[in-house]
């Protein structure tokens, strides 16, 4: 894996917190931020966000086929066996 260099700037104190946590795990500071980092991101990824959410009669009878469609698009075209059109 290739490592990548970056700057952030963080309240001393933090900066401190994260010095002694690696001590007591005697890992480093990168190890330590890069978990943290990690897991902050995955921890945002779990939910899906739909954009809208309707009930009710439309007129348009491929109204929950587009809309299978759309949710299939903004998950990125994962597609379960059950969610094919009959």
């Amino acid at each position: 894996m290739t490592l990548r260099r970056t700057t952030i700037l963080a309240d001393p104190d933090l900066l401190d917190r994260v010095d002694r946590l690696a001590r007591r795990r005697r890992t480093t500071k990168t190890a330590v931020i890069t978990a943290a980092l990690e897991a902050y991101l995955a921890s945002g990824e779990d939910v899906a966000r739909l954009s809208f959410v309707g009930i009710g009669r439309s007129g348009h009878g491929r109204l929950s086929l587009d809309g299978r469609s759309i949710v299939r698009r903004e998950l990125g075209g994962r597609r379960r066996a059950d969610d094919r059109p009959r």
